[in-house]
């Protein structure tokens, strides 16, 4: 079997022990990585894929995502002003909504080709400076101004905790943050931290190199 596909396996196998229903979804993050290397993936059957440059995205996916109708790709980093009109084009969910700047032009951009993208809010969970995110106080209104004024469909929020913290306490954070708006989907857990966060009911986990190896 291809080494791919055994640690994805054995994803799914840890993922089952904690959450035996199938409302967890893996996005396979495999930003970097040729198409040939993501293939043995698509072939075994997944189809939820992560980018974080809107370029390198419209390169590899735009011919197989004609071909392969479900697959789904995930807008991972953060979006640029200048680059929403090609990222609504080809990106089904979006992680990283996280101004009022990017909230407009995103609902413009998807409503001159109608087309519904799925958004999660970006939130700076840790309150730090160099992250992007709308801060934890001001999230609530933020979520209104996007559903109500916008009519964008926002699932749920998204959070990168910090690098040197215990992401357990962020995740309970956010999920609590996440219940309060109810809400009903989640995006939270990497390769490093992932079954701390579905303990917190992540139901979209961003997985890369547990799944692709190590980045060159």
């Amino acid at each position: 079997m291809n080494t791919i596909i055994e640690r994805f396996d054995k994803i799914k196998s840890n993922i089952s022990k904690i959450n035996n229903n199938s409302s967890v979804k893996v996005v396979a993050v495999s930003k970097t990585f040729p198409l040939s290397h993501i293939m043995p993936l698509i072939n075994y059957g997944h189809d939820h894929y992560g980018e974080n440059k809107v370029q390198e995205a419209d390169i590899k996916w735009k011919d197989i995502k004609k071909e392969r109708k479900n697959l789904k790709l995930h807008l991972v980093g953060k979006l640029q002003s200048n680059k929403v009109k090609r990222a609504v084009e080809i990106f089904d969910y979006i992680h990283s909504l996280d101004s009022q700047k990017l909230a407009d032009v995103l609902s413009k951009s998807q409503n001159e080709i109608n087309k519904s993208i799925n958004y999660f809010i970006q939130v700076n969970i840790g309150n730090e400076r160099q992250k992007s995110g709308i801060p934890y106080n001001e999230v609530d209104a933020f979520y209104s101004y996007c559903t109500k004024e916008k009519k964008m469909n926002v699932l749920g929020l998204m959070a990168i905790p910090p690098n040197d913290s215990n992401s357990e306490k962020y995740f309970k954070s956010l999920s609590e943050l996440n219940a309060s708006l109810a809400l009903k989907e989640l995006s939270m857990g990497m390769s490093s931290d992932y079954m701390d966060a579905i303990k917190h009911k992540a139901t979209y986990l961003r997985i890369g190199s547990l799944i692709f190896g190590e980045r060159s």
